[in-house]
């Protein structure tokens, strides 16, 4: 299997992850102190949100690579 239809492929698969879950989240430590023996951190969720028309691009954009011809 050439690079090409790996990426294709690969195109595809975010696409459609993208269209299902229509995003992510994550944690990042935004604070942390340490005073004596205590230790306090603050934790943040962030979520980012794939638009849709990003995940179909990337579905036609997989599909087309898949398909063209050299």
């Amino acid at each position: 299997m050439n690079a090409i239809k790996m990426l294709a492929i690969v195109l595809i698969v975010a696409g459609g992850l993208g269209l299902i879950y229509g995003g992510f989240s994550y944690t990042k430590e935004t604070h942390q102190t340490k005073i004596g023996p205590i230790e306090l951190s603050v934790k943040d969720t962030e979520q980012v949100n794939v638009p849709i028309w990003a995940g179909v691009a990337a579905i036609v954009a997989g599909a087309f690579l898949l398909l063209a011809r050299k």
